[in-house]
């Protein structure tokens, strides 16, 4: 039986849309009315953890610090496989004070017996989690995101790290600054993926790699609904409101799409996948 993906969320009590460093970031949005972003952002949070529990996951559900309200999006964090976590370094001076916080948070899932080994990056060498180094299941490899935020030398420490491959793919879009925006693998084996998001080097990596019928091209419109940044849990794809288009594709495909108004953390540059980070991939 397929072992059920424990994800780790963190509480959004502390989450704010206030500074840019993505295009995506809308601060004035948020400043226009904090008290009912803050309520919605809290509907939203529940809601998005009643549908991954409905679609089979266990959650591990961390508090938030307050000043960083970027501590919501998790998937950014570290990098997990057999056990065994990575903790990011941040780019961005705005989220680098979450480095020491979250190396708390691992070291007492280490504690609990949740993980058995918590490592960290060397000073400088930027890498910016999951969202960036994402674990292909079908494939047994990772795919690494590098250019916006994490670096290219990073891949070769994360591969040191974990003894696995990692496909490097170059971001060439700002608005896909981590890989995760617009690349999601699927438990089918497809890759749903923004082509624009990858220079020519990489789409012509992922075409030698994956096959077109297990390629699912997503648009701009499905870019903008965040629904690449998408959790998949076996045969259930979690995700922000998505098109019709994309509902259909995936649905013919046997998935079952479950929507999630996540509305106030797209205003930050989040969406399903960004707003989790598994911690029990198995590389067996």
């Amino acid at each position: 039986m397929p072992v059920p993906p424990t994800l780790l969320l963190v509480d959004p009590a502390h989450f704010a849309v206030s500074y840019t460093i993505n295009p995506w970031m809308q601060p004035g949005e948020w400043a226009r009315d904090p008290h009912g972003m803050r309520r919605a952002a809290r509907r939203s949070f529940e809601a998005l953890c009643a549908a991954l529990q409905a679609a089979g996951c266990d959650l591990e559900v961390a508090p938030g610090t307050p000043g960083l309200p970027d501590m919501v999006f998790p998937a950014n964090a570290a990098v997990v496989l057999d056990g065994r976590a990575i903790v990011a370094r941040f780019h961005h001076p705005q989220r680098q004070g979450e480095e020491a916080h979250f190396l708390g948070i691992f070291e007492d899932l280490r504690e609990r017996g949740v993980l058995t080994e918590v490592a960290q990056l060397p000073p400088g060498c930027f890498q910016e989690g999951a969202g960036d180094c994402i674990w292909d299941p079908v494939r047994g490899h990772f795919w690494g995101g590098y250019g916006p935020r994490s670096k290219r030398e990073a891949i070769d420490e994360m591969a040191a790290f974990f003894g696995r491959e990692i496909v490097p793919l170059e971001l060439v879009s700002d608005r896909c600054y981590h890989l995760d925006v617009g690349f999601c693998p699927l438990s089918g084996g497809e890759i749903l993926y923004f082509p624009p998001a990858l220079s020519p080097a990489a789409l012509q990596t992922l075409h030698q790699r994956v096959p077109p019928e297990q390629r699912i091209e997503a648009s701009e419109d499905d870019l903008r609904h965040f629904s690449v940044n998408a959790v998949c849990a076996g045969r259930h794809i979690v995700m922000n409101r998505t098109t019709d288009h994309l509902r259909t594709a995936l649905t013919q495909r046997g998935y079952t799409v479950s929507e999630v108004d996540l509305a106030p953390f797209v205003l930050s540059g989040g969406g399903a996948f960004c707003m989790t980070l598994r911690l029990n991939w198995s590389s067996a």
